[in-house]
């Protein structure tokens, strides 16, 4: 039977460098001791094969490693691709994402933040279902907090990268608007309980500048679900002859719904959404999306939460700047409409 190696201890290291364990212990954490002095205790824990315990590491600098990331709902597929992008980029920077659901619920939000707090998790990143909610100013004393998508007002978020979403629903009901569109369906995962997100009061906003009809309408992001509130929108009389998607996810949901009515899109209806995901150029017809540059958002929160945990200053807030993909699934009012 072959004997299982005995894990190299931090007192082996010192005495194949002469140093003290202290003195090795700081070296690997990169901290008052020289470069070559870290180098060459590095280059002796490979060779001895020393892996620092992960609770003892933890206990003694403080950190977990650990990065709670908390996605609105991970029934968008865009967020999935979000959630992804950052885990990866922690991994390559030696942290861990912790990735938690709220599946759409504010309150689940709010006891998810909780629990991620009291794990000890090092920081964390959140797109906000409710970024007014009390709890987020109360976290962020005890926490580094980077914010996605939204800002949390009060919040004293230690950064946060928002995105510009006037610019994003003028960009498409500008677009619709220049087709002919008076009459838009605007499809928005946002519940009851949040009324107040930037997209949605933007939305009416412009839609008034504009001079065209909107119907706000709530949709979860799964395509079951999607569906269902897309075959009650296109259903209804007069109908809608164009529909925005604040969520590409929640788009295709309503291109199940225009082939089970028999619909054309664009003929009978044109479709738009609002984050591009990669799949969406799939799609036939393509769909019209607003893009937000997913891999510049992932690059952005990473490193602002790095900065966060290392204590380095960093730009805290980062601004994302949309641009309108037109592709085939918008097109002129026809006459009959």
């Amino acid at each position: 039977m072959t004997q299982q190696r005995k894990r190299a201890t931090i007192r082996e290291v010192a005495k194949a460098t002469g140093l003290s364990p202290a003195a090795v212990s700081y070296a690997l954490r990169g901290i008052q001791t020289s470069e070559e002095t870290q180098e060459r205790v590095r280059r002796a824990a490979e060779e001895l094969g020393y892996e620092a315990h992960p609770i003892a590491r933890a206990l003694a600098s403080g950190r977990s490693g650990m990065v709670g990331l908390l996605c609105g709902s991970l029934e968008d597929l865009w967020q999935q691709a979000l959630a992804v992008g950052i885990g990866r980029a922690l991994f390559a920077r030696d942290r861990y994402a912790i990735i938690l659901d709220a599946a759409g619920d504010p309150e689940r939000e709010l006891m998810l933040a909780r629990q991620l707090r009291d794990q000890r998790v090092d920081g964390l990143i959140v797109q906000p279902l409710d970024p007014s909610a009390a709890l987020w100013a109360e976290l962020g004393e005890s926490l580094p907090i980077v914010s996605i998508g939204d800002s949390l007002p009060g919040a004293h978020a230690y950064g946060e990268v928002v995105f510009d979403n006037r610019a994003g629903v003028t960009a498409a009901l500008e677009h619709l608007h220049g087709l002919g569109h008076r009459h838009i369906a605007v499809l928005t995962p946002t519940m009851a309980r949040t009324p107040d997100r930037p997209a949605d009061v933007h939305v009416n906003a412009e839609a008034e500048r504009l001079g065209v009809k909107v119907d706000v309408v709530p949709s979860p992001q799964a395509l079951g679900a999607a569906t269902d509130v897309a075959l009650d929108v296109l259903g209804r009389s007069p109908r809608p002859t164009a529909v925005f998607c604040f969520s590409d996810s929640i788009g295709y949901g309503v291109y199940a719904a225009t082939r089970e009515l028999g619909l054309a899109v664009p003929g009978d209806v044109s479709v738009a959404g609002f984050d591009n995901h990669p799949m969406s150029a799939l799609l036939t017809p393509p769909l019209t999306s607003v893009d937000w540059d997913i891999e510049g958002i992932v690059h952005s929160s990473v490193r602002v939460m790095i900065g966060a945990i290392d204590g380095k200053p960093r730009r805290r807030r980062i601004v994302c700047e949309p641009s309108l993909l037109e592709r085939e699934s918008t097109g002129p009012v026809r006459a009959d409409s």
